[in-house]
């Protein structure tokens, strides 16, 4: 889950197949209780890895998403900045 703002990724740029949901919307999206949800949140156990800029917002999400009882939430250490400077594969946020 992609949780950049729009900026950053037009600016620099998609995991390519990541989800995007901007922080502000994330609990409400990926709550499988919730009539808001995703398809993609089909119960508490499914795997979520967070993406912020730099890995901060990230670990707080992940620990929002822990307190909804999806246990299996986690973060991405470095977020997006550590994935493109691993030289891992970036797309326009566009050709997703």
């Amino acid at each position: 889950m992609d949780i950049r703002y729009a900026a950053l990724r037009e600016r620099d740029g998609v995991i390519p197949g990541a989800l995007v949901i901007e922080r502000n919307e994330l609990e409400w999206r990926l709550d499988p209780r919730g009539s808001h949800r995703l398809p993609e949140a089909t119960g508490h156990g499914i795997r979520v890895v967070v993406v912020c800029n730099e890995g901060y917002a990230s670990s707080l999400a992940a620990e929002s998403l822990h307190r909804l009882g999806l246990r299996r939430a986690t973060d991405l250490v470095g977020g997006f900045q550590a994935w493109r400077a691993a030289g891992l594969p970036v797309s326009a946020e566009g050709s997703r």
